[in-house]
């Protein structure tokens, strides 16, 4: 049975930005505009009505902004996933994070115009997150009428309207197990497309254990971990934010961070970040000290690197080309980690539309590093971690939920 369209609910103040998104969904085959509405307060009187499967919010508006809204919204456990249109300013960034915070899914940069030089990729970023958060609140909604005994709430999930049970998270849609297999893996694999799931290839034993126990039995056992570098793109704002409020204060280790994040909203995320993680989360800046505990943020519009001087490990920004059509790019950071680590790194490679990061983190496994993907099931978008499974450089696979434990053990097993 196919699915239906994605339904779609615009909320802005102004009429052209209005008319401007909703030729965007109208354009695409598999969504409909289910209405628009000029302030957060029209919006709530007509959700139940529309009903749609996703809402485009608008931050500054008349009567009630996007703030009130996301605010209101949470008290009447509406779980209808909301996605923000933000301006690149200063202020800006700041209420991004804080409607991040309150529950919005994820944000786009509102474009300038009809003109605007970068309108098809924000229409492409925009059109893939109504893809994704629509389709994602479908199946739980869809999982919530049929009375699936499966399907249990985790602590905190917000209710869908007119309903008495809250919706599973979707790292939890799934068997919770990890999927580890050998770093070579079959290479004649047919072609998919990101939404799809690469195949499970685990033996019924493999485990975050039997990966410990491999790595003890190899060439690189008295080896210590000695960083973790992360990859995200789409979905990664509150995918971050899950594994950073519950990672291991005592972790030890220095976290490096590529997410494919405009310029001006990096040193605002990471200091959202900082406020609910136990370990220092800066903005890296040129020249700065790697240390244990501390998670150094890719700077928007800038590469990041490492470099090994007698002081120690430092990092490097870099103004060179986009690298798989991103700067900073997951792909640039973990060459530079492969170099300066290698079998000491720890790479995860997270949610995110594309390919990048997929490519190099095949560097990291070469050269005697761990290297986790998120699985399918949990990512928003399986692309980034997908390519990266497909091309043999994932050993171990698994849920959302899972990230934080498992770079915690690690990181405990190999110090």
């Amino acid at each position: 049975m196919d699915s239906p369209p994605v339904s779609v609910l615009v909320v802005d103040d102004s009429a052209f930005m209005r008319n401007l998104i909703g030729r965007i969904v109208e354009a695409e085959p598999d969504m409909v505009l289910a209405g628009k509405a000029m302030n957060g307060l029209f919006a709530l009187q007509k959700l139940e009505k529309l009903a749609p499967d996703i809402i485009i919010l608008d931050i500054e508006m008349p009567e009630m902004n996007g703030i009130e809204f996301l605010e209101e919204r949470r008290k009447q456990n509406v779980e209808i996933p909301v996605v923000i249109l933000s301006s690149l300013v200063e202020r800006g960034a700041r209420v991004t994070m804080t409607a991040l915070a309150l529950g919005a899914s994820d944000f786009v940069l509102k474009p300038s115009g009809p003109d605007s030089e970068d309108l098809h990729l924000i229409a492409e970023q925009l059109t893939h997150m109504i893809r994704s958060y629509g389709r994602q609140y479908q199946n739980r909604r869809r999982m919530l009428q049929t009375g699936d005994a499966e399907f249990q709430s985790p602590p905190g999930a917000a209710t869908l309207p007119g309903s008495t049970r809250t919706p599973q998270n979707p790292a939890q849609l799934t068997s919770s197990a990890p999927t580890v297999r050998s770093p070579r893996f079959e290479s004649a694999l047919p072609s998919r497309t990101e939404d799809i799931a690469a195949p499970r290839r685990a033996a019924p034993e493999a485990t975050i254990e039997s990966l410990i126990a491999a790595r003890n039995a190899g060439p690189h056992a008295s080896e210590p971990i000695a960083a973790v570098a992360i990859g995200i793109s789409t979905g990664g704002p509150n995918a971050l934010r899950r594994v950073f409020a519950e990672i291991d204060p005592d972790l030890g280790l220095p976290v490096l961070v590529v997410q494919h994040m405009p310029a001006g909203f990096t040193e605002e995320f990471a200091r959202s970040l900082d406020r609910i993680c136990p370990l220092e989360v800066r903005e890296a800046r040129e020249g700065d000290l790697l240390k244990p505990g501390r998670i150094l943020i890719a700077a928007g519009d800038k590469h990041l690197r490492v470099e090994k001087l007698r002081l120690g490990v430092v990092a490097r920004l870099g103004d060179e080309a986009a690298v798989n059509g991103h700067r900073p790019s997951v792909d640039v950071l973990f060459d530079s980690v492969a170099k300066v680590f290698g079998a000491g790194t720890l790479a995860v490679i997270m949610t995110g539309m594309g390919r990048d990061g997929a490519q190099n983190l095949g560097q990291i496994l070469t050269a005697g590093g761990v290297t986790i993907g998120q699985d399918q099931a949990s990512s928003i978008v399986y692309g980034m971690p997908r390519v990266a499974w497909e091309k043999g450089h994932v050993q171990l696979q698994m849920p959302l939920d899972q990230v934080s434990g498992a770079i915690s053990r690690l990181a405990r097993e190999f110090r």
